[in-house]
């Protein structure tokens, strides 16, 4: 197997963070990229070397496929590692890897491709025996049609756009009177973010879950998969809280859930890390059935829920197996021990329906202790920027069960502290208390249906500058005393000092 010697992690935040310390790891030197905005970055401070490739957006710098590759050709890398988001799903970039002899750690531009395209990989899900949700499969190209489309599988419906996914482009539409308006908006919205105004219908499921699959592939014919995540807890389509397992899945429907995943992915011409996505709701006649809804082509935010169940690094697999490896494990051999939970922590005001609230993080305490993992990109000092998403940290907890896993978030909550930005904490707090959510009792509507959202209430304006004032106090207290009588040895001192 070959090993890399450098890797460029094409992306920021907490996911860069992490990569480079599993290239750490391996032995590999990992290398940065950053933007104006990022420049005092924990992922740049961290990295051996780190390269400036353009102003603050987006689309000037972490979308610049063209000189992200020059600074992986430049600076001897071998692979680059995409993260997620930016350029993690874009086939084009994954090809323009290959051009150059750069091993992208994902899977085949083919597969992107495939994938990414939720009308073809319909057709392919359908041609293997996998259910998907009733609807068309390929795009519908006039009101006229989406009409045809109501009447032969009845209202509600579901208008969604072909590419691209995070609720965009997606619009609910429960009379046929609704249909025009919202076939023309979802299309209008499509073609903004995504550069596609093609959308297709589904009928729209009341009260799924939506339950997810962790697949693992190489390049050798060879794949598993490592269990489902339940991902169920969703606003506006964006996932909010993640747990594995599921609290309704037993190891039966598991097996079953995991063959159609490993069906779906080796259809594709799949390999590296990927999830498929299904929608489970109950059965008429009993039971629970699934639905394929789509696969995400690249790591998913939420991999250390099943990293801390399974105990495996999943970023590590990601580069044994972009680096040749085969796998020797098989789907039943891999244990699932415990429960975990993940919650995102957003710079966002939640008593103002998820405002976003960029600013300087002006103090941190991070919660710590038993089955406490917190993935994070920020530190006290860093100013949280407008142009990216506002993720703080992904905060995970395990126990050896549901309940002590939830106990442990509840805990790591209440210890968790930002001073300068507003964060989502307060409403996981609320939903982490909530006697259904404690049931198990999920679905993708859960947040609206109890009124989360509105009963979140803005934290007591005193409450941070008092927390800054006893963390302040405390590191105080721990400073060596500058008088000759006390001053502690150079080689403790310089262990003190600040690391970057």
């Amino acid at each position: 197997m070959f090993k890399f010697k450098k890797v460029l992690v094409a992306n920021r935040g907490e996911i860069a963070v992490r990569i480079i310390r599993t290239c750490r790891d391996l032995g590999i030197s990992p290398v940065a990229v950053y933007s104006d905005a990022d420049r005092e970055a924990l992922h740049v401070k961290l990295a051996d070397e780190a390269f400036h490739i353009g102003k603050a957006p987006s689309l000037e710098s972490y979308l610049r496929a063209d000189r992200i590759l020059d600074v992986a050709r430049n600076s001897g890398c071998e692979a680059i590692h995409p993260g997620y988001g930016f350029l993690a799903e874009n086939e084009d970039f994954a090809r323009a890897c290959a051009d150059i002899d750069l091993i992208f750690i994902g899977p085949p531009a083919s597969a992107i491709a495939l994938m990414g395209s939720k009308t073809a990989s319909r057709k392919v899900v359908e041609t293997i025996g996998v259910r998907v949700v009733p609807g068309s499969s390929d795009a519908v190209a006039s009101v006229e049609e989406a009409r045809a489309w109501g009447e032969r599988i009845g209202f509600p419906l579901l208008i969604k756009a072909s590419a691209g996914g995070g609720g965009k482009g997606m619009r609910v539409v429960r009379k046929e009177s609704d249909l025009e308006s919202a076939f023309r908006a979802a299309s209008g919205e499509a073609q903004s973010s995504f550069g596609d105004s093609s959308v297709y219908i589904e009928r729209y499921l009341e009260k799924p879950r939506h339950i997810e699959i962790q697949v693992l592939l190489d390049q050798h014919g060879n794949g598993i998969h490592l269990g489902e995540r339940e991902c169920s807890i969703q606003r506006r389509h964006q996932k909010l809280v993640e747990e594995c397992p599921s609290p309704v899945v037993d190891e039966e429907f598991r097996a079953e859930l995991g063959a159609a995943a490993l069906k779906v992915a080796q259809a594709a011409g799949y390999f590296n890390a990927g999830t498929v996505e299904f929608l489970v709701e109950e059965r008429e006649s009993g039971g629970l059935g699934y639905y394929f809804l789509e696969m995400n082509t690249r790591l998913q935010v939420e991999h250390p829920v099943t990293e801390l169940v399974t105990g495996m690094d999943l970023v590590r697999e990601q580069i044994l197996v972009a680096a040749g490896r085969s796998i020797q494990q098989k789907s039943g051999q891999i244990r699932f021990e415990g429960a975990a939970i993940e919650c995102r922590i957003y710079a966002e005001d939640p008593s103002r329906n998820f405002f976003p609230s960029p600013g300087v993080v002006s103090t941190l305490f991070e919660p710590s202790g038993p089955g406490v993992r917190n993935d994070s990109g920020v530190y006290a000092g860093f100013k949280i920027p407008l142009e990216y998403d506002p993720l703080i940290s992904k905060l995970i907890t395990f126990g050896k069960n549901r309940s002590e896993a939830i106990c442990r978030m509840r805990r790591a909550l209440s210890e968790y502290k930002v001073g300068g930005v507003r964060t989502t904490i307060p409403f996981f707090q609320r939903l982490l208390s909530h006697p259904e959510f404690l049931a198990g009792n999920l679905n993708t509507h859960f947040i609206d249906d109890y009124g989360l959202v509105s009963d979140v209430k803005a934290p007591d304006q005193e409450e941070l500058p008092a927390v800054a004032g006893v963390i302040d106090h405390f590191l105080r207290s721990r400073k060596p005393s500058t008088t000759a009588s006390t001053r502690s040895s150079a080689w403790k001192d310089y262990g003190r000092k600040d690391w970057w």
